[in-house]
């Protein structure tokens, strides 16, 4: 009946067009239409059913995203697979109904809810827009919002939510993600994003009530003139770099260094808040890139919003650091969670991978904790963390200085859950890393953040400067203290989940069936550990200590060189990352020798085990 009253022609214009195995797909759309209120992502799905691209419209709405290691992240556009208004009003009902179920006193504690820059024309899609439609629907329950009036860099949705004793957070962002994607990132009351099961009863809420409650839910307004929404953007902001103090142990140093900075936000959000924090510090602002300095949702001046790259994408910052005569420029991604650090030296750029900055920031946060805590017993209660695909060199640390360390988990919301735990337990989590750039310096947020890590980086080089030492240098005496590390990370781009399945099941299989490679690189294999299945063959049960993750696929290899090896697929963009380490004996400081037998492995591990001419993988194009 509905169909009839909807469309324009009578309902056997389907069954007279369509053969009758696909008017399953083209009637899920007619009911999307019927219930889109946006105009353009409406127009959108109309437009595909009208050129009978039925591939396009199965894709589109036979699926729903899940959550992944950032929330749910996907294109903006119409469709149960994308973001668009839909699909985030039907997640915050989801949300809403959760959030009923474990907190009595949702309607005191509230939700957080903040945005980036982003926006697509083509789909009306904003991170603006959606960010209060998803305050609408709360308010329309009667639940406080605490929307961000303008946008906010995302570690500043976890600390609020901590710092205000809300039930969850909402940040509507994709980070770095192309300019196309858009996404929804959930923050629990801990502050940390969130682990199962919540993800998991969250999307089970999510489906079963996908029908808009009511036209609230669609009234963007409703969040302009409601009592129960506040802005907490001044509050936030004011006690975020109060509270940053606590990071800076230099002031009167800062103050006085002749160091120059230059910093890119990437055409995001990062711009005003850098500025703030560097004067928190003491620091004059670093020299804003005038390009990227203002949000942009195209990213025009770059091809990949994503600082990781490389120097591939800070052209602009390192050329302008030339000009003015900066030793140090920094780069936060769009949504300022990430950082990219680059120091000129001797003519030239040294590019910092995520792991060599994590050596520093950890040197640096014990070497100050230390300062005022002589005695050894106390670091009994001090921490660091990183996830299981990054470097060891903080567990190199441990073991000399006698403080703790552990592995998680790819993802800061791994990071962020252990964290809480620590703290229960009277513990300080001191420094946490994820070799993908993202920092978390002190306990300032359970999150990474590129803010403070921007400032402490600052503080870091001035200090060293004053000792007629660069970062680089720096680097390379802890490793001659620690040991040297050295690590490849990289990519290859596969947009068919089938053949991941396939190259993943192979590798199971490898020698026969149930079989793991015995070898890689003419280097033998001494353990496995696949968290997807739960196996690992250091551990006498041959279970993983690991939690196991069947949505993903993640498989590690500890080779007899020392070399730890491990591909997985990310959970944001369609990529199967590959990363490696060598982790060198003291006193071997032969850096062109490691770096040699480490690449020899890692190409076999690409070549033999991912084959991606075989598999059609598209490499790092950067």
């Amino acid at each position: 009946l509905r169909y009839e009253h909807e469309l324009s022609e009578p309902s056997h214009f389907l069954h007279s067009s369509f053969p009758s195995q696909q008017l399953c797909c083209v009637c899920v759309c007619v009911c999307v239409c019927v219930c889109e209120q946006n105009p353009q992502t409406r127009a959108q799905l109309e437009a595909l059913l009208a050129s009978r691209r039925l591939d396009e419209l199965r894709s589109r709405l036979c699926s729903r995203m899940s959550f992944g290691t950032a929330g749910l992240r996907a294109p903006m556009g119409a469709g149960f697979s994308r973001i668009n208004d839909l699909t985030v009003i039907q997640s915050t009902q989801g949300l809403y109904s959760y959030l009923c179920r474990c907190f009595p006193d949702v309607s005191s504690r509230g939700l957080v809810v903040g945005f980036d820059t982003r926006g697509q024309e083509e789909s009306g899609c904003s991170s603006q827009r959606l960010a209060r439609l998803t305050a609408a629907v709360m308010l329309s329950k009667d639940i406080p919002v605490r929307l961000f009036s303008s946008y906010v860099p995302t570690p500043y949705v976890p600390y609020a939510v901590r710092k205000f004793g809300a039930a969850a957070g909402v940040m509507i962002t994709a980070s770095h993600n192309p300019k196309e994607d858009n996404g929804y990132k959930v923050y629990w009351c801990n502050g940390a994003q969130i682990s199962s099961p919540h993800d998991k009863e969250i999307l089970r809420s999510i489906e079963e009530q996908l029908e808009p409650w009511s036209a609230s839910c669609w009234e963007e307004e409703l969040a302009g003139h409601c009592s129960l929404r506040t802005d907490p953007l001044q509050e936030v902001n004011s006690s975020y770099m109060e509270e940053l103090n606590s990071l800076c142990f230099h002031r009167d140093l800062n103050a006085s260094s002749p160091l120059k900075f230059v910093h890119s936000s990437f055409h995001g959000v990062g711009h005003v808040f850098v500025q703030q924090a560097f004067r928190t510090f003491g620091f004059a602002p670093p020299i804003p890139v005038p390009e990227q300095r203002d949000p942009d949702p195209n990213f025009s001046s770059v091809r990949c919003p994503n600082p990781e790259e490389g120097e591939a994408v800070l052209e602009l910052s390192l050329r302008l650091a030339e000009r003015e005569n900066a030793t140090v420029v920094l780069a936060t991604d769009p949504d300022a969670d990430r950082l990219a650090v680059a120091e000129q030296s001797g003519g030239c750029w040294k590019v910092f991978s995520g792991n060599e900055l994590a050596a520093l920031l950890g040197w640096w946060m014990f070497f100050n904790w230390r300062e005022s805590h002589p005695e050894p017993a106390d670091a009994q209660s001090v921490y660091m963390l990183a996830t299981t695909v990054s470097s060891k060199i903080l567990q190199a640390f441990a073991r000399i200085e006698g403080f703790h360390f552990e592995e998680t988990l790819p993802g800061f919301k791994w990071i962020g859950k252990r964290m809480h735990e620590l703290a229960k337990t009277g513990n300080l989590m001191l420094f946490a890393f994820e070799e993908s750039i993202g920092f978390l310096c002190g306990s300032l947020v359970p999150d990474k953040d590129g803010v403070s890590a921007a400032a402490v980086v600052a503080e870091l080089a001035a200090y060293l400067h004053s000792r007629n030492l660069t970062l680089n240098q720096q680097l390379h005496n802890i490793y001659q203290t620690y040991g040297y590390h050295v690590s490849k990370t990289s990519y290859v781009i596969c947009n068919d989940p089938p053949t991941i399945q396939k190259i993943f099941s192979r590798i199971r299989n490898f020698d026969g069936e149930g079989s793991y490679p015995k070898t890689c690189g003419g280097h033998n294999v001494l353990h496995v550990r696949d968290v997807t299945t739960g196996y690992d063959s250091s551990q006498p049960d041959h279970r993983s200590v690991l939690p196991v993750t069947k949505s993903s696929q993640m498989i590690t290899f500890t080779l007899q060189n020392g070399v730890v090896a491990t591909l997985r697929t990310s959970g944001t963009e369609p990529k199967i990352k590959y990363y490696s380490e060598l982790c060198a004996a003291l006193g071997n400081s032969d850096m062109a020798g490691l770096q040699e037998e480490l690449q020899s492995v890692t190409q076999a591990l690409l070549d033999d085990f991912l084959e991606p001419d075989r598999n059609n993988l598209i490499r790092r194009f950067v």
